[in-house]
């Protein structure tokens, strides 16, 4: 995998956090897995189709996904339910989406696929053999992990 893959989703995961949550990101120390997976409570997974193809996943526990939500909802979130699993969807969806902007802008056109959230631990994701580079990003709420998983379309 390209570095070039991963970078514009740093960003965008900067722009977005500080933007949306009102707070200072910090980048952990970036990490290889031979395969797509997460070890997190809370998983928005999204898809990317085009030039580059591959999966996206946002992970954290569940307190730093209760906390996310409370903020983004406005009001505190006491179980993790729908409404709370829609916000963090939707923090997957715009780090995504201005990723893919900045992708398209490298000369990487491509699209994404409405977020699925996935909770449980050990989640495993099958892909076609494409490495994943894993970014932790620390906020005051937690860490979220960012797995990218693309390559270049054949």
């Amino acid at each position: 995998m390209k570095a070039e893959y991963i970078n514009p989703f740093v960003s965008a995961a900067f722009h977005v956090l500080k933007a949306l949550l009102e707070i200072e990101p910090s980048k952990g120390t970036l990490n290889i897995r031979r395969e797509l997976c997460t070890s997190q409570q809370c998983n928005a997974i999204i898809g990317v189709t085009g030039k580059i193809e591959g999966q996206v996943i946002y992970g954290m526990n569940l307190v730093t996904a209760d906390r996310i939500a409370s903020h983004m909802l406005g009001q505190p979130v006491k179980t993790f339910d729908h409404l709370a699993a829609s916000a963090i969807g939707e923090l997957g969806n715009m780090i995504t989406g201005n990723a893919g902007a900045m992708l398209a802008e490298a000369g990487y056109r491509c699209d994404i696929t409405p977020p699925s959230i996935v909770r449980g631990t050990n989640v495993k994701i099958s892909t076609v053999c494409i490495p994943a580079l894993v970014v932790p990003i620390e906020i005051p709420y937690g860490t979220i992990e960012i797995a990218v998983s693309l390559q270049e379309r054949s």
